[in-house]
């Protein structure tokens, strides 16, 4: 098509044309946007963190804080992209499949299958939280998508919008049930997890863990005596019509030379003989070119049930097994499956009965199932992981048990509303709002979960659980006016310290009056000043300190205040509050 010349073209004449561009079709998802009242309500009101300190939890101070945040998921994203933006390894969520029976709530109403909306609610649900969930990864992060057949085909293509086509790593089919007596034509046993790369260019290949199973201990003499050696065996079965040059003679320790099974016998019996299939379909894993030059990868066993036969056509006395060193195994781990057979519901249910918590929480997900993804993207054993459907508080469970296992200081956020679930939904019925403190899913789920998992815990059948130990700081959702003005923005900055703790990752409190605080953790400090009149007596301060400073100053404007800090400059980094906060939440709900 010619490109046309827009040169001469009168303003009434562009308005037309723009009106028939927007009229093409192009490729992608279109759906009617409907409003949804959590966003609204950003219009007017602007969302913060406040910390329920009567739910702490600290095991071991040395250890990370992980957080649990109460609220609506799109609030504490919000926050969450200024306190984390860029700084997630790792996210694992499981929304709402929108099955049409009461798993999806669009303000405050269940949509059902006779919704005339329903893909369009849920795609403007979704589509929302998944851009502001882009933002907060790091560029080499993962995001992981649990989904059903109701969505999986609409998420592909709006994930595909949202992280780019070339960043699906896959999509992963999923057993979910053993057995299912539901569907007309086909019995729904499975669900898909659908896995993006904020840059795959960036991403680690996925590694499988090796089974440590799979080993057995084999003494042979060399200079690796002792070490884990695969126990595969040397031959495998295969079709009669292929690899006929799999198929020859192994001279073994002491001079036998042992075939597999269903060999006719060559007329020449020495060590790479070739034979040829009689009636049987045993080969070797190698072709014998590649045998003759790796005999040195074998391991030979005397047994007396071995599946070989010897040059005389009678059983052998050794098997062979192909040499495996567990290092180089696990160097060179399998690249994982996109069908995941072993990680069903079942095992989520049977965690939480476990637990004794006396719910009624409809299909939670094995930790295992996320253990085993965090594994997958081979990243290191100090990593952030978020989920903000955290449901029932598996993703927690998950990452404390991976530390316990292997020593690492994984940490991880949980998102997660307190709405009526399980056998509160009967409540919800009867319009007991007020109960919801008691029977919500983030107080009577999640954080007793989490708290039971970290301390310890008397199951179901009234044995004595160890806890796995860990930290956590429970966290609510709460709102300043969002009107820019400066009764506004002080308010905005008296609410915005349990943020700046979290955004800097400093709890621990140094100091604390009126006009200015410090926190600190291990490694830094965090100071804030609500009056810049302060200044000095604040400086006199952190000079008795020695250690570094991120140091945020209230101002009206966006003001640092450098000057006053410019002998400090080496130790103190200047940042203005609330202008910082306001800057990202004007990103966010432009």
């Amino acid at each position: 098509m010619a490109k046309k010349d827009y040169t001469n073209w009168s303003r009434e004449d562009l308005i037309k044309e723009i009106e028939q561009l927007r009229k093409r079709k192009k490729y992608g998802l279109v759906w009617e946007d409907k409003p949804e009242n959590v966003v609204e309500q950003c219009k007017t009101e602007l969302p913060v963190l406040e910390e329920v300190k009567s739910k702490k939890i600290i095991t071991d101070p040395d250890k990370p804080i992980n957080l649990l945040i109460e609220g609506d998921n799109y609030h504490a994203l919000s926050v969450l992209n200024y306190t984390h933006k860029g700084k997630i390894d790792v996210i694992y969520i499981d929304p709402p499949y929108n099955t049409g029976g009461k798993d999806f709530i669009f303000n405050d109403q269940y949509v059902d299958k006779e919704d005339a909306y329903r893909h369009s609610k849920w795609l403007s649900f979704i589509e929302k939280r998944l851009i502001l969930s882009k933002s907060i990864l790091k560029n080499d992060g993962v995001i992981f998508i649990s989904i059903g057949i109701d969505e999986v085909a609409q998420l592909r293509v709006l994930a595909d919008e949202i992280f780019g086509e070339k960043n699906c790593l896959g999509l992963v089919v999923r057993r979910a049930k053993t057995t299912s007596f539901r569907g007309n034509f086909f019995a729904p046993r499975i669900d898909y997890i659908l896995v993006y790369a904020k840059n795959s260019n960036l991403v680690h290949k996925f590694r499988d863990e090796v089974d440590p199973n799979q080993y057995k201990k084999i003494e042979t003499e060399g200079d690796r005596k002792g070490e884990y050696y695969g126990d595969d065996t040397a031959f495998y079965l295969s079709t009669l019509e292929t690899r006929p040059n799999q198929r020859y003679y192994i001279k073994c320790p002491d001079g036998e030379l042992v075939v597999p099974p269903g060999i006719t016998m060559p007329s020449e019996m020495i060590d790479g003989a070739k034979a040829s299939p009689k009636n049987g379909d045993g080969v070797w894993r190698w072709e014998v070119n590649q045998y003759l030059l790796k005999r040195n990868f074998l391991v030979f066993k005397k047994t007396k049930t071995s599946p070989l036969l010897n040059q005389s056509g009678k059983q052998a006395k050794w098997n062979i097994y192909t040499k495996i060193y567990k290092k180089d195994k696990e160097e060179d781990a399998n690249i994982p499956t996109e069908l995941l057979l072993n990680y069903i519901n079942r095992g989520g249910t049977q965690e939480l009965k476990q637990l004794d918590l006396d719910i009624n929480f409809e299909f939670p997900k094995p930790t295992s199932l996320v253990k085993a993804l965090i594994k997958y993207t081979d990243k290191e054993k100090d990593i952030e992981i978020l989920d903000f459907f955290s449901g029932s508080g598996t993703t927690g469970h998950a990452v404390l048990s991976l530390n316990k296992e292997d020593g690492g200081n994984r940490k991880f956020i949980l998102c997660t509303n307190n709405e009526l679930n399980g056998a509160g939904s009967e409540l919800a019925k009867e319009n007991l709002k007020e109960d919801k403190e008691k029977f919500g899913i983030c107080q009577r789920v999640c954080y007793p979960r989490i708290e039971r998992v970290i301390k310890g815990y008397r199951n179901n059948t009234n044995e004595n659980i160890e806890g796995l130990g860990g930290n956590l700081k429970y966290f609510k959702t709460s709102f300043v006016p969002a009107d820019s003005t400066d009764k506004n923005k002080i308010a905005l900055t008296k609410k915005a310290t349990e943020m700046l703790c979290v955004k800097e990752d400093t709890f621990e409190e140094v100091k604390s009056t009126k006009q200015y605080e410090i926190f600190r953790n291990k490694k830094r400090y965090t100071g804030i000043i609500f009056d810049h009149h302060v200044i000095d007596d604040f400086k006199k301060e952190i000079a008795k300190i020695d250690g570094k400073f991120s140091l945020y100053i209230f101002s009206l404007g966006d003001d640092t205040f450098d000057e006053e800090f410019e002998d400090m400059k080496r130790k103190v980094k200047l940042l203005p509050i609330p202008e910082a906060i306001l800057r990202v939440y004007r990103r966010i709900f432009k």
